[in-house]
């Protein structure tokens, strides 16, 4: 029997902006007495990648424009919010109090932008105006993820000798159920989807139209072992994945327009 272990890693500090998290993931999995092999792949919460490529946004920098007004009116956000999802979305799909479905500029359809709140301190680099603590802090999503998945791949993979993937994952909900589940925002060295098609199962049978989602499979797992509120284990070390890895990239798993039934 296959075995797939996720074992989330320890003492990994509140990472600051330009903090190493290769360098810090190596560092996490000596302690934890981990030494990767050929196959591993290494999962890390969105959060700790907007921190260290410093997305914080201080709202008190933002200027709302007069779309953002329309927008804050009908979802009771703060208008300069309102003015960061504008910035980060192609095109905003639904509206209510509370909450905007947009379609993200990465491509995905998400709730608010993918902005954040929540375990978000001010930054230890000075602003423009030279503060450091003052106004309400926000996290955008990474630039790139697929490229900062590939360059910490790199990293690791240049460090150990050994063939890795890496996995950036963030919570979102789905148009038909409750509850958010992790899901898959960038990646490196590990399929995206797995097509089944024309495999047989246990009677014989052909499978038609099976195409799994498999990064957002381990996302979803990992997420269960980084928790959701003040848990700090944002990396979770993946060994057992069971589909080889090849290169994958975000845009494998992104629905077609004219697919989506949800529009």
């Amino acid at each position: 029997m296959k075995q797939l272990t996720l074992t989330p890693l320890p003492n990994i500090p509140l990472i600051q902006p330009g903090d190493d998290l290769a360098g810090l993931i190596l560092s996490s999995l000596k302690q934890a007495d981990i030494a990767l092999q050929d196959g591993d792949i290494l999962v890390l919460a969105q959060k700790v990648v907007s921190k260290a490529e410093n997305r914080l946004v201080n709202l008190a920098t933002v200027t709302p424009s007069a779309a953002a007004l329309e927008v804050a009116e009908k979802t009771g956000k703060d208008p300069r919010l309102a003015e960061l999802l504008l910035r980060e979305s192609n095109e905003v799909l639904r509206m209510r109090v509370g909450t905007a479905i947009v379609e993200h500029r990465l491509g995905f359809v998400c709730a608010n932008a993918g902005i954040d709140h929540s375990n978000v301190a001010p930054s230890p680099s000075p602003n423009e105006r030279g503060d450091r603590g003052e106004g309400e802090w926000v996290l955008l999503l990474p630039e790139n993820p697929d490229q900062s998945a590939a360059k910490i791949r790199a990293a690791l993979e240049s460090a150990s000798g050994k063939r890795l993937g890496v996995l950036i994952i963030d919570s979102h909900g789905r148009a038909w159920r409750l509850g958010t589940v992790g899901v898959a925002i960038g990646l490196s060295g590990l399929p995206g989807l797995m097509d089944e098609r024309g495999w047989t199962d246990l009677f014989g049978y052909t499978l038609q139209i099976t195409v799994v989602g498999v990064a957002d499979e381990l996302a979803a797992a990992a997420s269960l072992m980084m928790g959701q509120a003040a848990e700090g284990t944002p990396v979770v070390h993946v060994r057992g994945f069971p589909y080889p890895l090849r290169e994958g990239s975000l845009k494998e798993l992104l629905r077609p327009k004219e697919q989506d039934m949800f529009r």
